[in-house]
C-alpha cells in the first residue's frame, strides 16, 4: 500500500468543520445516521475512506485508512481520488460521504475503484440527492450549484489547481438515473447493488455545518425515525440524500 503524507492544501477549512462537528450535537445525530446505514453495507476487511474530512468513520468502523485530498494531522495519508496511492486489490470497501459530486472527472475515481477494490469489495457513496422534494432547497438555500444537464461520467485531466470544494451536487443523481446504463457498459467490473433515497426535513432543518439548526439533536432523532417509515414510500419523490452501494465483480474473461 503505498501512501503520501505530503500536504496537498491547508487543513484550515477541515479543522473549521471539526469545530462545528463539537458544538452542534443535532448535526453528530444527522450524520449518526448516515453511519448506521452505511456500516452494514461493508465487507469484513480494510476499508479506505475517500474524503475523510474530519475523520468520523474511524468511531464506527475499525481497520479504516481514511485519505482526503488536504491535509490534517488526524487523517491517514493524502490521496486524490483520481488517483489513489494504493495496491490493487487493496480494499474491501471503499467508502465516501459527500464525496463524488466534487471529483472533477468521477470516470477516473471508478476506475481507480475497480482497481483497488477486491473482487466481492464494496464502493459506497452517500450523496446529495436532486428530486422533486429537494429541488428547490438545494438551488435556493445550498451553496453548492445544481447544474441537471451535466454529464456524470466525462473523461479529461485533472486540474491541480482546481477548488476541491468545487461541486455540482446534482452528479450522483445523474449518475444512478439518467446514466446508469452508460455506467454499467464502462464499468462491468461494477455493478451498482442498491440505490437509497432518504433523508426529509430533519437533514434540511439541522443546518448541516453551518452553525444554526432548527432542531435539537432530540427532535432530530424521533424526526429521522419517523422519516425511516415513510421512506421506501416516498424517497425517491422526495428524498435529500442518496446512498450508492455498488460491488465489484470477477468479469468472465477477465485475469
Amino acid at each position: 500500500m503505498r501512501v503520501s503524507t505530503k500536504p496537498l492544501s491547508s487543513a484550515g477549512p477541515l479543522h473549521d468543520y471539526a469545530g462545528v462537528w463539537e458544538r452542534k450535537p443535532v448535526l453528530r445525530e444527522v450524520y449518526r445516521d448516515l453511519y448506521d446505514r452505511l456500516a452494514p453495507e461493508c465487507r469484513p476487511g480494510t476499508t479506505i475512506e475517500i474524503g475523510g474530512g474530519i475523520g468520523n468513520l474511524k468511531q464506527r468502523l475499525s481497520d479504516v485508512v481514511a485519505t482526503d485530498v488536504q491535509y490534517a494531522p488526524w487523517l491517514d495519508c493524502v490521496a486524490d481520488a483520481q488517483s489513489l496511492p494504493f495496491a490493487t486489490g487493496a480494499a474491501a470497501n471503499i467508502v465516501m460521504v459527500d464525496v463524488l459530486h466534487h471529483l472533477e472527472f468521477p470516470t477516473l475515481f471508478f476506475r481507480e475503484a475497480a482497481r483497488v477494490l477486491r473482487t466481492g469489495g464494496r464502493l459506497l457513496m452517500m450523496e446529495p440527492a436532486i428530486t422533486y422534494g429537494s429541488t428547490l432547497f438545494y438551488r435556493l438555500f445550498h451553496h453548492e450549484p445544481v447544474r441537471s444537464s451535466a454529464e456524470a461520467l466525462v473523461e479529461g485531466t485533472p486540474n491541480r489547481h482546481r477548488d476541491p470544494y468545487d461541486a455540482n451536487i446534482a452528479i450522483p443523481t445523474i449518475l444512478v438515473t439518467r446514466e446508469r446504463a452508460r455506467f454499467d457498459a464502462r464499468f462491468p467490473e461494477l455493478r451498482i447493488v442498491r440505490v437509497v433515497w432518504f433523508a426529509f426535513a430533519a437533514f434540511a432543518l439541522s443546518g448541516g455545518f453551518r452553525p444554526w439548526s432548527l432542531l435539537t439533536a432530540g427532535a432530530a432523532r424521533r424526526l429521522m425515525r419517523l422519516e425511516r417509515a415513510v421512506e421506501p414510500l416516498i424517497g425517491r419523490l422526495a428524498g435529500f440524500r442518496v446512498m450508492i452501494v455498488i460491488e465489484k465483480r470477477a468479469v468472465p474473461g477477465s485475469l
